[in-house]
């Protein structure tokens, strides 16, 4: 990780000692610990963005929202072929 922050974090010893096992029995190390770490916040912080856009939308029927995805979609490859574009005629 080239930009990293430093956390303080406390769990209660069960948690550490359960991790710490787990951690373990899948051959990983001590360092581990921070890419474990990593990667459960980022699941976690997409479980609840996922939650939340569902309930945003739970009053849009299916095609209402396959035409929005499509939308949103379109708009993200148009950005894209042009920042391709761009970078191509710069160098």
């Amino acid at each position: 990780m080239e930009n990293t922050a430093r956390w303080t974090i406390k769990v209660s010893r069960d948690t550490d000692i359960s991790l710490r096992t787990h951690l373990a029995q899948q051959g990983m190390k001590k360092g581990d610990l921070s890419k474990f770490i990593e990667r459960a916040v980022q699941k976690e912080i997409l479980a609840q963005t996922a939650a939340d856009v569902k309930q945003r939308s739970a009053d849009l029927s299916g095609e209402e929202l396959e035409a929005l995805i499509q939308e949103a979609v379109s708009s993200v490859r148009i950005e894209m072929r042009a920042e391709t574009k761009l970078k191509t005629l710069v160098g």
